[in-house]
């Protein structure tokens, strides 16, 4: 099998869909299979097929295999609201053992490369007493952190790393994703997040207006992923 990788954010725009498919592209390009999950997604829409999630959608557009929705994104949630509040709210139950159960079905599929998009950041409940984020260490699945380049973003990430490290997950590499084009010394809070984060920076992607999957992927390495 590849490697598998648990794709995080520093909080909930931090751009972790648009990196994830940066990075299926990056390795579509090195002629490397593909395949990426979305287990849990709240804010979902109304199709003739059933709920469905754009970011999830987005993931199936970028990675090399094909795969039933259902398998991409086994919980789908119509309320655009925390996951765990929205499963409560429409009576559906989130455990971890589902969803360990859910992507290592999907995860016997032949591939050289997988990512798990969690939802939000790093702490994000399933149910009172388990954390989506279990995911990682259940499946000892290295995790890599999307950093929402603005203001604030160094506690953001810092406090992530910190916490990921703690919950005995590796930290594979980050990336810096710029979401304000107008965020003030962005140099020097790249440069400190290089020197503080122990980690290798995958990618340091600029403010887009294109930010389509092969767009990305010009800004980012995976030769450390794979």
């Amino acid at each position: 099998m590849g490697k598998t990788y648990f794709v995080t954010g520093t909080d909930t725009d931090a751009g972790k869909t648009v990196v994830t498919c940066g990075l299926l592209e990056a390795a579509r390009l090195k002629g490397l299979t593909t395949l990426a999950l979305k287990p849990v997604s709240a804010g979902c829409h109304q199709t003739e097929s059933g709920l469905k999630n754009e970011d999830a959608l987005a993931l199936m557009e970028a990675m090399t295999l094909s795969l039933p929705y259902e398998q991409v994104n086994p919980l789908a949630l119509e309320p655009p609201i925390a996951p765990h509040i929205a499963a409560a709210e429409v009576g559906v139950s989130m455990t971890l053992d589902r969803l360990v159960g859910y992507c290592r079905g999907a995860l016997m599929r032949k591939n050289d490369l997988a990512l798990i998009e969690g939802a939000g950041g790093w702490r994000v409940p399933l149910n009172s007493r388990e954390m989506l984020t279990g995911l990682a260490k259940e499946l000892n699945t290295p995790a890599i952190l999307v950093v929402g380049m603005k203001l604030g973003c160094i506690s953001h990430a810092l406090l992530t790393v910190e916490a990921i490290l703690r919950d005995g997950v590796r930290l594979a590499g980050w990336v810096a994703n710029q979401m304000d084009p107008d965020m003030s010394r962005y140099d020097e809070n790249l440069a400190t997040l290089k020197n503080m984060i122990p980690a290798p920076c995958l990618g340091v992607v600029p403010f887009l207006s294109d930010t389509s999957s092969g767009r990305v992927a010009e800004y980012l390495d995976i030769s450390t992923l794979v």
